[in-house]
C-alpha cells in the first residue's frame, strides 16, 4: 500500500502525491516569483516529513524553519569549507538525517560551488548508503543554467553536472530530485526533461508559458490558462498525480518560512513640515549597533549532530510472523515484475526492495544483503523454504551468489521430471544476455560435481544432479533448435 501525500483540492476532490511514485519519477515545479512554489514544496515536504529522509538545498535560507517542528539539522553554508560540505553530505546519507543547506549568506558563484560539492558527495555515497532521500532543490535555474552567465565556467560547469547527476542518474542512488524554479527556458533542458511530474504555476513570459504548455501535452493555443492561475493554483501531471492535467489549489501548511510577502501598511499619520523637520534634526545619540550573530557551530560538532540524529519515521506498526512474510514476499514479486530486474545490480535491487517493503509498513529491515540474495534467487526459480529444498539449498549455498538462481531453477525442473531449462532462461536468471556465458556456468557446475550434462543424438539435454537424485526430461537448449534442423521434404 503506497503513501499518498495530500497536497490540495481539485475543486472539492482532495488530491494527493504518491510518494513510492514520486520517488521513482521526480518532480518539476515552476512558476513565476510569487505564484506559491515555495508554500508547495512546504506542503510536501511537511507531508512527507514522516515517511522519507528529506535533503533540502535553500538559496534563501526559507525552509530552515522546518527543524522546529519536524527535526531537520540546519546548515549554514557560508561558515564552512567546500570539504566541510561534503564531509556532512557523507553523513547525511549514511546516517539519513533530513538537513536543510541554507545557502543565503553567498554570493551567486558560491552557491553554486557549494551546491556542486554537496550535490556530488550525496551521488558518490557508498553503495550500502543508497537509501531512498528527496532531494529539493528551490530555484534551479541557478544551479542548472541553460546558458553561461557571469560566474565562472568552472563553476557553472560543476554545478551543472551535479544537477545533471541528480535528476538523471540519481534515482539508482535513492535520490529522487524535486526542482522548483521561476523560468523554465532559463533551466537546462536535460535537467528538466527527466522530471515526469509537473505542477506548473502561474507565468507570463511566452516562452515560458509555451515549453509549460509542451511538458503538460497541450496545445499552444491552451497556454494561456496558465498566464489566469491565481497564486497557490497549479496545473499537475504525471504519474504520482494525475493521468490527465487537472487544476490543484495547494493546502495550508503548519511552518511558516523566514521571509514573507510585502503587506500593506497604513503611511505615518504626520503633517509634511513635522516629517521634514524630523528628517532635518540632529540625532541625539548613535544608534546602538545590532547584536552579533551567534557563532556558527563547528564543523565537528554539526557532523556529530548528523551522526546522531535519526528520521521521525512512524512506529512500525506489530506484524505478525505470517504478515511479515506476506510482505516479503510481495516485495519480492513487485520487484521481479519489473522489465529487466533480472540484470540490475543486487544492491540496487535491495534498496528497492526495502523501500517497498517500508511502504508495506514493515519499516526495520526485513532481510539483509545476502539474505536478500538468496530470497530473490529462490523467488526466481519459484522455490519455497520447503524442508524438501533444504539440502538443494544447502548445496547452492556453496556457489557464488549470482549462481544460486541458475541452479535452483535446473534443480526445480529435475525434481519436478519438468523439461531442462533453455539456455535464454537460464541467462536471464543469470542476470545475462550472453548465452555462451550459461555454457560456461553448466561446465563449471559440472566440474564441480553438482551436475551431470548429457545431450542425446537428437540435440536434446538434461541435466541430472547426483547427489539429489534429480533428473530434468530432455529438451533442446535452444527452443528454435527444431526448427533450423527442419528440411523440405524431397520431391518425387
Amino acid at each position: 500500500m503506497g503513501v499518498q501525500i495530500d497536497i490540495g483540492q481539485d475543486g472539492s476532490a482532495p488530491v494527493g502525491v504518491d510518494l513510492e511514485e514520486l520517488l521513482a519519477t521526480r518532480l518539476l515545479v515552476q512558476g513565476n516569483s510569487g505564484s506559491g512554489k515555495s508554500h508547495l514544496l512546504r506542503r510536501l515536504l511537511e507531508g512527507s516529513a514522516e515517511h522519507v529522509q528529506q535533503i533540502i538545498i535553500d538559496p534563501e535560507g526559507d525552509f530552515v524553519s522546518l527543524g522546529e517542528v519536524f527535526g531537520h539539522v540546519a546548515i549554514e553554508a557560508s561558515a564552512y569549507s567546500t570539504i566541510e560540505i561534503a564531509r556532512m553530505a557523507e553523513r547525511i546519507r549514511e546516517h539519513r538525517a533530513s538537513v536543510v543547506l541554507s545557502l543565503e549568506g553567498l554570493e551567486l558563484e558560491a552557491q553554486m560551488r557549494c551546491a556542486a560539492a554537496f550535490l556530488s558527495a550525496l551521488f558518490d555515497a557508498p553503495r550500502e548508503h543508497w537509501y531512498p532521500a528527496i532531494v529539493v532543490v528551490d530555484e534551479a535555474q541557478v544551479f542548472a543554467p541553460a546558458v553561461a552567465g557571469e560566474v565562472s565556467d568552472e563553476a557553472r560547469r560543476a554545478s551543472l553536472g551535479a544537477m545533471t547527476n541528480l535528476m538523471c542518474r540519481g534515482r539508482k542512488r535513492g535520490l529522487a530530485g524535486l526542482i522548483a524554479t521561476q523560468r523554465l527556458a532559463k533551466l537546462a533542458k536535460n535537467v528538466a526533461a527527466e522530471a515526469s511530474n509537473f505542477l506548473m504555476g502561474r507565468t507570463f513570459l511566452d516562452i515560458d508559458m509555451a515549453r509549460a504548455a509542451d511538458l503538460l501535452g497541450m496545445e499552444r493555443r491552451q497556454a494561456d490558462v496558465i498566464r489566469d492561475l491565481e497564486r497557490g493554483q497549479f496545473l499537475a501531471l504525471g504519474p504520482a498525480i494525475t493521468r490527465r492535467p487537472i487544476k490543484v489549489r495547494i493546502g495550508a501548511v503548519r511552518t511558516e518560512a523566514r521571509s514573507a510577502s510585502p503587506k500593506l501598511v497604513p503611511l505615518p499619520s504626520r503633517e509634511p513640515v513635522d516629517m521634514a523637520a524630523l528628517l532635518h534634526a540632529p540625532s541625539e545619540e548613535a544608534p546602538r549597533p545590532a547584536p552579533p550573530p551567534p557563532a556558527p557551530r563547528p564543523a565537528e560538532e554539526v557532523i556529530r549532530i548528523i551522526d546522531t540524529t535519526r528520521p521521525a519515521l512512524p512506529a512500525e506498526p506489530s506484524l505478525s510472523g505470517e504478515e511479515r512474510e506476506a510482505v516479503v514476499a510481495g516485495a519480492l514479486a513487485e520487484i521481479l515484475a519489473e522489465p529487466n530486474a533480472a540484470f540490475q545490480p543486487a544492491a540496487s535491487l535491495y534498496q528497492d526492495f526495502l523501500l517497498r517493503c517500508r511502504m508495506r509498513g514493515l519499516a526495520s529491515a526485513a532481510l539483509d544483503l545476502a539474505g536478500f540474495r538468496r530470497r530473490l534467487a529462490m523467488a526466481q526459480a519459484g522455490v519455497d523454504d520447503a524442508p524438501d529444498w533444504e539440502e538443494a539449498l544447502a548445496i547452492g549455498a556453496a556457489l557464488p551468489d549470482e549462481m544460486l538462481a541458475p541452479f535452483l531453477m535446473l534443480a526445480k525442473a529435475a525434481r519436478d521430471g519438468a523439461e531442462c531449462p533453455a539456455d535464454a532462461a537460464m541467462a536471464e536468471a543469470y542476470g545475462t544476455s550472453s548465452l555462451g556465458r550459461v555454457r560456461r556456468l553448466l561446465s563449471y557446475m559440472e566440474e564441480q560435481g553438482i551436475l551431470v550434462s548429457r545431450i542425446d543424438l537428437g540435440g536434446k539435454r538434461s541435466i541430472s544432479l547426483p547427489h539429489l537424485g534429480w533428473t530434468t526430461a530432455p529438451a533442446f537448449p535452444d527452443p528454435e533448435q527444431p526448427s533450423r534442423l527442419a528440411r523440405p521434404a524431397r520431391r518425387r
